[in-house]
């Protein structure tokens, strides 16, 4: 079923006789994959207020459109949204509420934060049929559940997305990135350094084949001046220090491109910077590096648990394609709580059942 506004996203969940699959733009087959599809195309962008860095769009607008226009104003989403179709192999085009369905961040959140951290406002309907408004423009937040930051990142476990609202920033207008060719057993230090410093850093990981990256933002003569003065820091642990401009190296970052087209199951770690490369070179170092090393993309033989692999190690893991459940399982007092939610907000079980356990 598609639905392309949000009385007939309503009516949907009222008319379901059974589990039903949300999607967005198909490009995130993340966990189990159950029920009726229920296809959100509920598009467009309904208010854009550049000079309040604010905008609201339907939750199945292209996340291009969504780039475009605020690129247009000299604007961007401050969390680098990635799009992770070619690494899943899903086609299909990139929503916005598929984006914060899963709170995607990309290389920038080291200095704007995560998806979630942007995000103002939603829209969504929950399991009973009602449509439920919080945060924004729409209402002043109340004492109670924080249901903005609930939402991102619940996988369309709790409710439908419909409309979504984010703070934008001004896209900065020079950036500088340093390459640097230390093998992965060296990139922690090199891009705890980066981080440490006091130049700014707004992307820091690692590429196989290139090395450790480490992006620095914002008035073209401040940008020339900290690259400097930070390649000179960094010389301690990378003598040579190469410099390039553009955006291609922190899409392939964001967006695994070494690892594009290979073999194997995928897999997605969030750890402590400092263990990234311990956790990667455990899984055959096949991996790619973000987050300064708190996050670890990585491809292992098929019917591999990483998670075996890689410990031991203190974060999670997630199955991004495999044959394992995609999240691993909850303490005892999350996993209570997250059933709460699940009962309050979608009392019959209706959305994306075993999706999150």
């Amino acid at each position: 079923m598609r639905v392309e506004s949000e009385s007939q996203l309503v009516e949907a969940v009222r008319g379901a006789k059974g589990p039903l699959r949300i999607v967005g733009g198909g490009t995130r087959p993340v966990g189990a994959l159950v029920g009726d599809p229920l296809q959100v195309a509920i598009s467009g962008i309904s208010l854009y207020e550049p000079g309040a860095l604010t905008l609201i769009a339907g939750a199945g607008t292209p996340l291009a459109e969504i780039e475009a226009a605020v690129a247009a104003e000299g604007q961007r989403l401050p969390f680098e949204p990635a799009r992770w179709g070619a690494l899943l192999r899903a086609a299909g085009e990139s929503t916005i509420g598929g984006v914060v369905a899963a709170n995607v961040s990309g290389p920038r959140r080291v200095q704007a934060g995560a998806c979630r951290d942007s995000l103002i406002g939603v829209r969504f309907v929950d399991g009973t049929g009602t449509a439920v408004k919080n945060g924004g423009r729409v209402m002043k937040n109340v004492t109670g559940y924080d249901l903005v930051k609930l939402m991102a990142g619940s996988w369309g476990t709790l409710g439908v997305l419909s409309e979504v609202a984010f703070k934008l920033l001004p896209a900065a207008p020079a950036q500088a990135s340093l390459v640097m060719e230390v093998p992965l057993s060296e990139a922690a230090k090199v891009l705890a350094a980066a981080l440490g410093a006091q130049f700014d850093v707004s992307g820091a990981g690692w590429l196989p084949g290139l090395g450790a990256l480490v992006r620095i933002e914002g008035l073209e003569q401040s940008v020339a001046y900290r690259a400097g003065r930070l390649a000179e820091v960094l010389a301690a642990w990378a003598p040579k220090v190469l410099r390039e401009e553009g955006a291609g190296l922190w899409r392939d970052l964001a967006e695994g491109a070494p690892l594009q087209g290979q073999p194997g199951d995928l897999w997605r770690f969030s750890v402590k910077p400092s263990d990234g490369p311990q956790v990667a070179a455990r899984l055959s170092g096949r991996a790619v590096l973000d987050w300064g090393g708190g996050l670890v993309w990585a491809l292992v033989p098929p019917g591999t648990d990483a998670r075996q692999l890689a410990a031991p190690y203190a974060g999670h893991a997630t199955c991004l394609r495999g044959a394992f459940a995609a999240f691993e399982p909850e303490a005892a007092p999350v996993a209570a709580l997250s059933r709460g939610l699940r009962e309050r907000f979608d009392p019959k079980g209706l959305f994306n059942p075993g999706k999150m356990g």
